[in-house]
C-alpha cells in the first residue's frame, strides 16, 4: 500500500494590518480575504491539511469557519510588522513535530494578499517539487512588467546613472531592444512549495535550488493598500478568470445572452419606500435605466420583472420602462422555471439581476447570477458576479451597458 505524502499548507495571517486595518478577514468581492487562500488549500488534490496561522482569535475563528485548522497561536513575537516568514514557517512546523509528531513531506505557503490564483496552480507547485527531488523549493513568478536591464541606479555622489545590470555580449543594454534582452520574472505571492528541512535545517524559505512555477500576468494581484484593494475586487468580478472561489465556482455572462430577469425592489429601486398619511405607497427608480433596458431590446435581448411585491407600482414602473412584470410571486424559482418553458428560453442564455434570500433559488436556473453591491450577505456569496452600484442607483443602467459591451466585443472578434 502507498502511502500518500504529507502536503502542508500554511497560510499566514495576522491581526496587525496596518494598511488596511482587519483585511484578512474583510470581505472581499463577497467573501473574507482569508478565504481565499483557504480555498486554495481545499480543493487542492494533493494538499492534505490546511492550516493558518494567526496571532488573532477573530482570524482564527473566520479560518475555522471556512475549514481551515487553528491547533496552535502564533506568539506575538512572531507577529510583528518586521516579522519574516521564517520564524513564522519555524514555529509551526516545530510545534506540530512537538505535539503532534506530525512531519509533512512539502509545505506550501499560500498568503492571504494574493487571492487570485489559477485553479490548477497549487497541485502543479506540489507536483514540480515531487518531480524534482534537486529542488529545495517552488515559487510562483510573472513576467516582469519592465526589463530591469533597462533600469538604472543614481550615484548618490556624482548624481550620474549607472545601469543597474549587464548583459554579457550586448553593448549597452539600455538601448537595446527588448527581444535581444533576457526574460526576466518577478516573484508573486501566489504560490511557495518548500522542503521542510530547508526551512528547519538550512533555516531559508526557499533554499538554494529554487525552480520557478510561471503564472499568467493577469492572476497578478498584491493588496498592500486600498487602491490595491479596489483595483483586485474589479478584477476577480469582472476579469474573467478561471480562479479558485471558496464555495460555488463563479460563472462568467454567457456568450449568448436572450432574457435578462430583475427583481424589483432593491434593485430598480433603492429598497426604501414613502408611505403618505393615506397609507399610499412610492419608490424612488433610476430614470437611465430605461435607456440601458431600451438598447438590449434593440439588441434583442428581452427584459421581465419578477418581484415578490404586491403594490400596483411594480407594473406602473415596468409599464413606464416598456417591458412585462410578474409580481405578487412568493415562490420566484418557480414562476421563473415555468416562464422560461412557456417562452421556450434556455435557462444558460438568461441573466437574473437581484438582491435578497429570495432571489437566490433563481440563481441555479440561469446562465449568470448578479447582485447589486448593496445585496444581502447570502446573496452576495451565492452570486456569480458582484456589480459595483447599490440597487436604485443606476445598476440596471451597469448591468446592461456590461452585456452591451461584451456583444460588442464578440463582434469584434
Amino acid at each position: 500500500m502507498v502511502t500518500r505524502p504529507e502536503v502542508l499548507a500554511i497560510i499566514p495571517a495576522r491581526g496587525g494590518s496596518k494598511g488596511i486595518p482587519r483585511k484578512n478577514i474583510r470581505k472581499f468581492a463577497g467573501y473574507p480575504l482569508l478565504a481565499y487562500s483557504i480555498a486554495a488549500g481545499l480543493q487542492a488534490e494533493r494538499v492534505t491539511r490546511v492550516i493558518v496561522s494567526t496571532d488573532d482569535e477573530e482570524i482564527a475563528a473566520a479560518a475555522r469557519q471556512w475549514g481551515a485548522e487553528t491547533p496552535f497561536m502564533r506568539p506575538d513575537v512572531f507577529a510583528q510588522d518586521s516579522s519574516l516568514d521564517l520564524p513564522v514557517f519555524q514555529h509551526a512546523l516545530s510545534w506540530l513535530a512537538e505535539k503532534e509528531s506530525y512531519h509533512p513531506d512539502i509545505v506550501v505557503q499560500l498568503r492571504p494578499t494574493s487571492p487570485v490564483r489559477p485553479r490548477r496552480l497549487v497541485d502543479d507547485a506540489v507536483s514540480l517539487l515531487f518531480d524534482n527531488p534537486e529542488a529545495d523549493s517552488v515559487r510562483g513568478v510573472v513576467p516582469s512588467g519592465q526589463n530591469p536591464h533597462k533600469m538604472w541606479r543614481i550615484n548618490p555622489q556624482t548624481k550620474q546613472m549607472i545601469p543597474l545590470l549587464d548583459v554579457e555580449g550586448v553593448t549597452e543594454p539600455y538601448n537595446a531592444p527588448r527581444q535581444a534582452l533576457p526574460l526576466t520574472y518577478w516573484q508573486t505571492g501566489h504560490i511557495d512549495a518548500i522542503r521542510p528541512n530547508v526551512i528547519l535545517a538550512q533555516g531559508s524559505m526557499s533554499g538554494q535550488v529554487i525552480l520557478p512555477l510561471v503564472v499568467e500576468g493577469r492572476y497578478t494581484v498584491d493588496i498592500d493598500n486600498p487602491p490595491d484593494w479596489q483595483r483586485s475586487e474589479w478584477l476577480v468580478r469582472h476579469g474573467g478568470l478561471n480562479m479558485v472561489i471558496p464555495g460555488n465556482q463563479r460563472r462568467s455572462l454567457p456568450a449568448i445572452i436572450k432574457q435578462l430577469v430583475l427583481d424589483f425592489d432593491g434593485v430598480l429601486t433603492d429598497n426604501r419606500v414613502w408611505v403618505d398619511q393615506n397609507g399610499k405607497e412610492s419608490v424612488a427608480a433610476y430614470r437611465s435605466d430605461s435607456d440601458g433596458i431600451k438598447r438590449l431590446a434593440m439588441a434583442g435581448i428581452k427584459t421581465i420583472v419578477l418581484s415578490s411585491e404586491v403594490n400596483p407600482v411594480v407594473a406602473a414602473r415596468s409599464q413606464k420602462m416598456g417591458i412585462p412584470a410578474i409580481h405578487g410571486v412568493k415562490d420566484k424559482a418557480t414562476v421563473l422555471q415555468k416562464y422560461l418553458q412557456d417562452e421556450g428560453v434556455d435557462g444558460s442564455q438568461v441573466v437574473y439581476l437581484g438582491n435578497d434570500i429570495n432571489d437566490i433559488p433563481c440563481f441555479p436556473l440561469v446562465g449568470c447570477a448578479l447582485v447589486v453591491a448593496d445585496a444581502l450577505p447570502e446573496a452576495l456569496l451565492a452570486a456569480d458576479i458582484v456589480l459595483e452600484k447599490r440597487g436604485g442607483y443606476g445598476v440596471v443602467r451597469e448591468l446592461c451597458e456590461l452585456i452591451l459591451s461584451q456583444i460588442d466585443h464578440s463582434d469584434l472578434d
